[in-house]
């Protein structure tokens, strides 16, 4: 059978039972996002309180390990049990979409065999399943997306790093091939270990026997091009819904205000639809080639159609009220504007004075720079911890002193300027009347009174001028804390991994992972948090649409213009667009 006719059988399949899959998978949405969820928020806050572990991330995990052992033992538990659930919600899905096939389908089976593959988990079942979820989350989120896995994911700055060589972009370019080609090769494994309950080595061996002679590039293809078919089917039906919602929009009354609510409500269902059915068709070309096809007696139908009206008017009751708001809704007060290493769009060297006077020009709220300690004990204006990308001398900052630094001259995108020092980059940013957002960077090489130092030299004229610092070591958070309270430093963090309980003044999150619950969060306890680094007009709206406080880019006119356009008093048509365009609604209809 082609593709063609295996998409066109499948949607027909479908179809006749779109009432049941909906159920399957909108049930299973909901119980993670009103169980699930706050459940494991709830115990990873508590735990983490209770231990007074401000953060988690690569800077603490050994004292976690070492001074807070139990809290550790307990957040391996839970990463095990997420991991058991994940299994079976997996589990759930598969044993449901094949019941459902074959009319089946019952919620007393499905419950039933789910729980017979939980009691026959093994541990060797879970590291298959983190293959499935690391290696190949892009394939794999196709047709088993969840909210679950939001935050397995590489963050960008780590992206942005592997990608400035070509031997390092080379090596991930690499890794993807062989994650995606491992992935496909171990397609069938997990599924095996569900249906057959065989040993996870047996449920690999299988799987590899079974996806040789290049039919797991069949497989992957066949996925693939569903989802694109798919895609371009939605980027019609949304043009359709904002075309209509244009010619609605030049009638008087509330009449544009209704239409508007019943198209992104229309909008929100659709997407679920679809989403649930590339699920459904990708499962099903997975099973197909797995097991063998077979007809069975036709189940009940009326306890499944109530049940799926219930979780339709909780959905709908849930949408309609939320767009209200967000159709009629005061626009939200804009973000501050930080330019990062105080350039805009490459206008200069990073961290100098020729970009800070270009910059400058743009009237960002603040530049963030960058400071190191020297090795005469000073500090120096610069991102980098070694000098040779910037200058071609190839040593760290703080093996140089000052005077030997400011000697040095950095070449970056065919600008060439002089490295400056903190004190004399100071005196510039307040003749400009220029507000500063100012990272601390640390090595083992800094010196024991540093903070001390620092704060001795520069405090008075931070808090006199209102600038704001930051950094991505926890221990100058705290420190600065301790030593002057009434500074505003910004805890950096890379990865979302749970919210943190610390005595940062506020939060500096990369874009990729941060959410909307982060900074709901940290607005409930009056902290603001930054975005970095934000370079695209729709990740800048999607931001806004966040409701966080900063936007850190390289390009400040670009935020300015984003910012103009997201406040400006938009019709409803330009609303359900920016709905659409930012916030990727198919993913982010799930689990919002």
């Amino acid at each position: 059978m082609t593709l063609v006719k295996e998409i066109k059988a499948g949607s027909r399949e479908f179809c006749q039972n779109w009432l049941r899959y909906l159920l399957l998978f909108m049930g299973l949405s909901l119980f993670n996002q009103f169980i699930v969820i706050p459940f494991f928020r709830y115990i990873t806050t508590f735990v983490l309180q209770a231990s007074a572990i401000p953060f988690v991330s690569y800077q603490n995990v050994v004292t976690i390990i070492t001074t807070h052992t139990v809290a550790f033992l307990i957040l391996i538990i839970e990463l095990l049990l997420l991991l058991v659930i994940l299994y079976a919600q997996l589990a759930y899905l598969l044993h449901g979409v094949w019941d459902i096939k074959h009319q089946v389908f019952t919620w007393k089976n499905s419950f039933i065999q789910t729980w017979q593959n939980i009691k026959k988990i093994r541990l060797g079942t879970l590291f298959i399943l983190m293959l499935y979820f690391l290696l190949v989350v892009p394939l794999a989120d196709i047709i088993f997306r969840t909210p679950l896995l939001s935050k397995v994911q590489i963050s960008e700055f780590i992206l942005d790093y592997l990608t400035r060589t070509p031997i390092l972009l080379a090596v991930l370019i690499a890794f993807y091939l062989a994650a995606l080609i491992l992935g496909a090769r171990l397609v069938f494994a997990l599924p095996i270990i569900v249906f057959d309950h065989l040993k996870s080595a047996q449920a690999v061996k299988r799987s590899w026997r079974l996806t040789a002679h290049y039919r797991w590039r069949t497989i992957c293809w066949r996925i693939i091009v569903l989802a694109v078919l798919s895609a371009a089917v939605m980027t019609i039906f949304y043009l359709a819904m904002y075309c209509l919602q244009l010619l609605v929009d030049l009638l008087p009354g509330k009449c544009p205000l209704i239409v508007a609510i019943i198209n992104l409500s229309l909008v929100q269902i659709i997407s679920e639809v679809a989403l649930v059915y590339v699920s459904v068709l990708g499962l099903s070309i997975i099973l197909k080639a797995l097991r063998q096809e077979k007809i069975s007696q036709t189940g009940k139908t009326k306890k499944i159609i109530l049940s799926t009206l219930v979780v339709f008017v909780l959905v709908m009751i849930n949408a309609i009220s939320t767009n209200y708001l967000y159709l009629t809704s005061v626009n939200a007060k804009a973000p501050v504007i930080i330019s990062h290493r105080g350039v805009d769009d490459k206008n200069g060297v990073q961290n100098t004075l020729q970009s800070l006077r270009k910059t400058a020009k743009e009237k960002p709220d603040y530049v963030e720079i960058d400071v190191h300690e020297t090795k005469d004990k000073k500090f120096i204006v610069i991102h980098d911890e070694n000098l040779l990308k910037l200058t071609g001398v190839n040593k760290a900052p703080n093996d140089l002193t000052l005077r030997q630094l400011e000697k040095l001259t950095a070449k970056e995108d065919g600008y060439h300027a002089k490295l400056v020092s903190f004190d004399q980059y100071l005196e510039e940013a307040k003749r400009l009347h220029q507000k500063l957002l100012i990272e601390i960077k640390t090595t083992a090489k800094d010196s024991k009174k540093m903070l001390q130092r620092f704060n001795q030299k520069y405090g008075k004229t931070i808090l006199k001028n209102t600038y704001q610092v930051q950094s991505l070591d926890y221990r100058v958070v705290e420190g600065l804390h301790l030593i002057n309270p009434r500074l505003v430093v910004f805890y950096i963090q890379p990865y979302n991994f749970t919210y943190p309980q610390s005595v940062a003044s506020g939060y500096s999150m990369e874009y990729s992972t941060l959410n909307s619950d982060f900074i709901w969060q940290a607005h409930l306890q009056d902290r603001p948090v930054y975005a970095w680094t934000v370079n695209d007009e729709k990740l800048m709206k999607k931001m806004m649409y966040q409701q966080v406080d900063g936007l850190i880019t390289d390009r400040v006119d670009l935020a300015k213009k984003a910012i103009k356009s997201f406040q400006k008093d938009a019709s409803y048509a330009t609303r359900i667009l920016n709905y659409i365009v930012v916030l990727h609604l198919p993913k982010n209809f799930e689990s919002a």
